[in-house]
């Protein structure tokens, strides 16, 4: 899915570090987000999310629901309006008819002339954003979805835990997100035995960076938008047995 913050064009630089490392373990993703890593990988999976209109969303594309062609301005702002009355539709017109992936940030209607691509074709968001799931399909059908907190999740003995989270000062969720929790959480699920990777801009001076990858993020819509260089870090939990290993 077109997801913002998602990590469909980092995954194939993400996931081999943390697969080198896999050795069966049950892969499990406690922020699913657009499911751009999870549906990249094989073996038993768990992926999970609070945010309920998600989980319902790939709950039903693994049961065969198609996305719409195109939501109408006045379908947006009425879906918005009834969030409860399809929670499955309301995902989609949230975040894959919205402007740049935002949570309700804008009826997101085909580009004007000064998106028009070298080969003379206009970009077309909801469109796109359908083929990017109906892609998904066959790749997320055995994942074992639960809506909860990622502190409230069970968690499978040993298993590989990667964690998208919403960025510190970044946009994230619509209530606040305790990133120092959620560090301490990370540092006490690696000490129970598992193998936990986050991915974020910057972390606390005990996790271990083992993966830098420069990207250009789009910053809002409009005027004043723009794009901004970052640089994608992927780190590790610390553990004995880990920084044995790098």
């Amino acid at each position: 899915m077109m997801y913002m913050g998602g990590k469909n064009r980092i995954s194939k630089y993400l996931i081999p570090v943390m697969e080198s490392n896999r050795r069966g373990r049950t892969w499990v993703e406690p922020f699913i987000g657009g499911g751009n890593t999870i549906d990249k990988v094989g073996g038993t999976r768990i992926g999970a999310d609070i945010n309920h209109y998600l989980i319902d969303f790939w709950g039903s594309i693994q049961k065969g629901w198609v996305p719409p062609n195109h939501v109408t301005k006045d379908e947006y702002h009425w879906i918005k309006q009834n969030k409860e009355h399809n929670t499955t539709l309301t995902l989609w017109a949230g975040i894959s008819c919205s402007y740049g992936g935002k949570w309700f940030g804008g009826w997101i209607n085909d580009y004007g002339e000064s998106k028009r691509r070298k080969d003379g074709s206009l970009p077309n968001h909801q469109k796109e954003s359908k083929r990017s799931v109906l892609k998904q399909v066959e790749k997320i059908k055995n994942i074992k979805l639960v809506c909860c907190s990622y502190d409230d999740l069970e968690i499978p003995p040993d298993s590989l835990i990667y964690c998208d989270p919403p960025y510190a000062g970044t946009e994230g969720y619509k209530d606040a997100f305790d990133n120092s929790k959620f560090w301490q959480w990370c540092r006490d699920k690696s000490a129970e035995g598992h193998q936990v990777y986050i991915s974020e801009y910057s972390a606390p001076d005990d996790f271990l960076c083992v993966k830098e990858i420069k990207t250009i993020t789009q910053l809002g819509n409009g005027v004043g938008a723009g794009n901004q260089k970052r640089t994608e870090k992927l780190f590790i939990a610390p553990s004995k047995e880990l920084q044995e290993i790098w």
